[in-house]
């Protein structure tokens, strides 16, 4: 009216289940003006934010903070076993996670290949850290010099664990080990979008480094970097600088390192590179997990989630995954003890810089009354630069960033959070072949909500793909199915549902590529087998989209239609004749990856 204006709507969020990242969300949402309701609303709100699960709630629409299924994709297990999928597929460009077993059911592996490492190689004397599979906070870690020293009386099979190599030469500052905690913003799963804070957290063992030894090994204050662990020492120290103490930002540290002559650009690079790796790792499986809770077509909400990576650097400035947090904790304040046995809750300057911006950050950057305009300027940042140079380089500004961080949040500081992928997607879509075996897994899984594929699926997947001959029968194939799915079953994983889960498709798939490309090596064996898989799939959509207009339009002269029988033409066909250069798909990964 009179030419002012309208006044926009609040955007409502319910942080009834936020639990302990209450009041950084507290602070937040003031600073965005925007309407919390702290014990819930009866109407739908914008967005839900949960402390723990995706299930917390019953929620139809609007957004929730956690995907379904994310706690357990990134338990110690799943994770090494996603990470070690794309280890067998691109082992150099995931040589970033170290070496690992899974226990109880690796153990043998695991004495057998310890002995033939040190027959090949006398002077070498490793260390392992054993790790519980639901194990947080440093619960239940420890480390051994030698496989026999593993804990086997605490009975692995109600507590399994994965036991890694230990990086026994990392980067010290002031003689202390350490690690960093940087978030990382899974915006969408499809498309995937992944944003990455500029600033994280250093955390700080409290006991000067030195390698691991039979006398050292229980000293956690040493070698292990958890707060959790560490607060507990007496030379722990709280500091109100956000540059010195036991906890600091990542960013002094670099700027520490900086001084020294270190190639931050680089390191940064090295870090998004190990990030964006990792979250394509563990998209499939959450593909999976996204499907069975959230069908297509029914009534939904979508899904954003923060995720705390622990990164080790090592003596050459080289990043290693240590793991990924799921529930990173958002506190901003620690205990403190006043006298003994009495503590009290004290403001963390340095926990509420890095935490409040990224909490804040990520509900500007899901705002639902700025989706239309985002939306259009995502297609801007896939054409943005793709130099691995240009990675978080210093003062650069996504458009996507400038755009958000005008009016009307003017006052507010500019986003911390980077667009990291689909900015560089075309240095990384090559890895993402799991990612497309996922897509044909849940293509014939069959009945919505489900998570594992039946026989009946599995031979239809066979048939459609036309996987078998005359030297791999449909009576192969259920040998195949049956031989891969037992194994996985008897794993002791989810028993819920029978059938074969997408870990075991993507084996034995992996075994049809082996079958049918003998000469190349295992990524190009799949690479091809998924080209001739979508090739043929393409082909049979086009007959069933012909045949359906087909039947529509000469319904009236009852004229049955033939598929086998069709003669296709470039401007009747287009779609179809576009996917039949899936064969040329190959050629160029070929040349991408030479």
């Amino acid at each position: 009216e009179g030419g002012r204006p309208a006044r926009r709507a609040h955007v409502t969020v319910d942080s009834s289940k936020a639990k302990t990242s209450l009041e950084a969300l507290k602070i937040s949402l003031r600073q965005l003006r925007w309407k919390e309701f702290p014990f819930g609303r009866r109407l739908p709100c914008d967005i839900y934010w949960h402390g723990v699960s995706f299930h917390d709630n019953d929620i139809f629409s609007g957004q929730v903070n956690k995907f379904p299924g994310m706690t357990e994709m990134v338990r110690k297990i799943t994770l090494s076993r996603a990470v070690r999928t794309m280890q067998d597929l691109f082992p150099e460009e995931y040589n970033f996670y170290p070496h690992s077993w899974i226990l109880p059911e690796e153990f043998p592996l695991f004495v057998a290949e310890v002995r033939m490492m040190k027959e090949s190689n006398p002077p070498w004397k490793p260390t392992f850290i054993v790790k519980p599979d639901g194990g947080c906070q440093g619960d239940g870690i420890y480390l051994i010099k030698d496989p026999s020293d593993i804990r086997l009386a605490g009975n692995l099979q109600s507590r399994p664990a994965v036991v890694q190599e230990y990086i026994s030469k990392p980067l010290l500052i002031d003689k202390l080990k350490f690690d960093i905690r940087l978030y990382v913003l899974l915006k969408s799963l499809e498309p995937l979008e992944i944003y990455i804070a500029k600033d994280g957290l250093s955390r700080f063992c409290t006991e000067p480094y030195q390698e691991p030894t039979l006398k050292n090994l229980h000293q956690v204050f040493m070698h292990l970097t958890n707060y959790s662990l560490n607060i507990h020492s007496g030379n722990f120290i709280h500091s109100d600088s956000v540059n010195t103490g036991s906890k600091r930002t990542f960013s002094s540290v670099l700027h520490r390192l900086s001084s020294k002559g270190v190639d931050i650009k680089k390191l940064w690079s090295d870090i998004i590179s190990l990030v964006i790796k990792t979250v394509i790792a563990l998209t499939p499986e959450l593909k999976v997990y996204y499907q069975s809770d959230i069908p297509a077509g029914k009534p939904g909400p979508t899904c954003f989630q923060i995720l705390g990576f622990d990164i080790l650097l090592m003596k050459n400035l080289k990043p290693v995954l240590l793991e990924v947090n799921a529930n990173p904790s958002m506190r901003i304040e620690h205990e403190q003890e006043l006298s003994p046995g009495v503590f009290e809750n004290v403001p963390s300057p340095v926990d509420e810089e890095i935490k409040v911006a990224v909490i804040r950050d990520t509900l500007r950057l899901m705002e639902p009354h700025k989706k239309k305009k985002k939306d259009n300027q995502y297609q801007l940042s896939e054409n943005a630069s793709d130099t691995k140079d240009d990675l978080l380089e210093p003062g650069s500004t996504d458009q996507l960033e400038h755009d958000i961080s005008k009016n009307p949040e003017a006052s507010l500081p500019s986003l911390c959070l980077k667009q990291v992928f689909p900015k560089y997607a075309k240095q990384f879509n090559y890895l993402r072949l799991v990612d497309r075996m996922a897509a044909l897994f849940i293509r014939f899984l069959g009945v919505k909500g489900t998570m594992k594929l039946g026989p009946t699926g599995f031979r239809t997947f066979i048939r459609n793909c036309r996987l078998s001959n005359s030297n791999f029968s449909m009576a192969s194939v259920d040998i195949l199915y049956i031989d891969i799915t037992r194994r996985w079953n008897s794993m002791g994983l989810d028993q819920r549902e029978s059938g074969m889960c997408l870990q075991a498709f993507v084996e034995a798939f992996f075994c049809l590529a082996q079958r049918r490309y003998k000469s190349f090596p295992l990524h190009e064996q799949v690479a091809s087998l998924i080209d001739f898989c979508e090739y043929h799939l393409a082909i049979l959509d086009e007959k069933r989209l012909v045949c359906s207009r087909g039947i529509t339009e000469r319904r009236a002269t009852l004229v049955t239609c033939q598929p086998d029988g069709l003669h296709l033409t470039p401007a009747t066909h287009a779609p179809l004749l576009n996917r039949m250069t899936a064969a040329n798909k190959f050629t160029d990964y070929r040349n991408h990856r030479s």
